[in-house]
C-alpha cells in the first residue's frame, strides 16, 4: 500500500516521467474526441487514429455524420473492433447532439453519459481531455496501475476511480489519469512489466515485480 505520506513523491515520480501528456488520439474539437474515443472502446488508439484519419476529412460533425448514416459511416470504421455497433452510436448520439444540445458537445457528466455509447470512462475523458476538468478516467492500464502498486486498488473500475479521487494530490489531479495511463501502457505492462525501468518500484511489492527482478539476475 502507498502510504498516505508518500501519494505525493509517488505522482511527482510518474509526472516526470511524462510531463504535460496528452491524449494519444488525434482530435481538434470535443466532437471529434467524443467520437474518438466511443471508437477506442477495446481497440487501440493507434487504429482509432488511422480510421479517423480518413473520417474527420469527410465528416467531423453531428450533421456530417448524421448525414453519412450508418451505412456511410461502416466503410470508414471497419478496421475497429465492435465496428457495426459503435458506428451506430456514433450515429444515433450524434443526432441526440443535435436535437437535444444545439449540435455541441455537453460539459455536463450526466448529459455525456446519457448519449448512445458514452459510458462512465468515454464520459470522464471527455471531460478531462476537451474541457480540463480533474476527472479520472479508469481503462485497463489505470486499473492495473492502481492495483498493483496499491495506490488505489479496488475490483471495478468504479472503486479505483473512487479511491484515485480522493488520494490523488490535487496538483496533480488534471494529468493523473494520463500519468498512470502511460505508465501502464508503456513500463508497468501487463505481460511484461519493465521494472527495472519503474520510476515508482520502491514503492510497489506485486508478485510481477517480484519475478521479473529475479529473472533479470543473471545465474552464477
Amino acid at each position: 500500500m502507498v502510504k498516505a505520506s508518500e501519494r505525493k513523491d509517488f505522482m511527482a515520480r510518474l509526472a516526470a516521467a511524462h510531463p504535460d501528456p496528452e491524449s494519444e488520439l488525434n482530435w481538434t474539437t470535443p466532437y471529434e474526441l467524443l467520437v474518438a474515443v466511443v471508437l477506442s472502446a477495446q481497440a487501440t488508439d493507434k487504429g482509432v487514429n488511422i480510421a479517423t484519419a480518413k473520417l474527420f476529412p469527410v465528416a467531423n460533425t453531428p450533421e456530417a455524420i448524421v448525414k453519412l448514416g450508418v451505412e456511410g459511416l461502416t466503410p470508414y470504421v471497419k478496421t475497429i473492433g465492435l465496428y457495426r455497433n459503435k458506428a451506430k452510436n456514433v450515429v444515433a448520439l450524434s443526432e441526440m447532439l443535435l436535437e437535444k444540445y444545439g449540435g455541441e458537445v455537453p460539459d455536463d457528466f450526466d448529459a455525456l453519459t446519457s448519449l448512445p455509447g458514452v459510458g462512465r470512462k468515454t464520459a470522464n475523458v471527455v471531460l478531462n481531455v476537451a474541457f480540463r476538468r480533474p476527472t479520472m478516467p479508469v481503462d485497463t492500464h489505470v486499473f492495473r496501475v492502481a492495483n498493483r502498486t496499491k495506490f488505489a486498488p479496488g475490483k471495478t473500475p468504479d472503486e479505483v476511480e473512487a479511491l484515485l479521487l480522493k488520494r490523488v494530490p490535487a496538483e496533480f489531479a488534471l494529468h493523473a489519469h494520463h500519468y498512470l495511463l502511460l505508465h501502464g501502457r508503456y513500463c508497468c505492462k501487463a505481460r511484461s512489466p519493465e521494472c527495472e525501468l519503474c520510476p515508482v518500484a520502491d514503492y510497489c511489492s506485486a508478485p510481477e515485480k517480484k519475478a521479473r527482478l529475479k529473472d533479470l539476475v543473471p545465474s552464477a
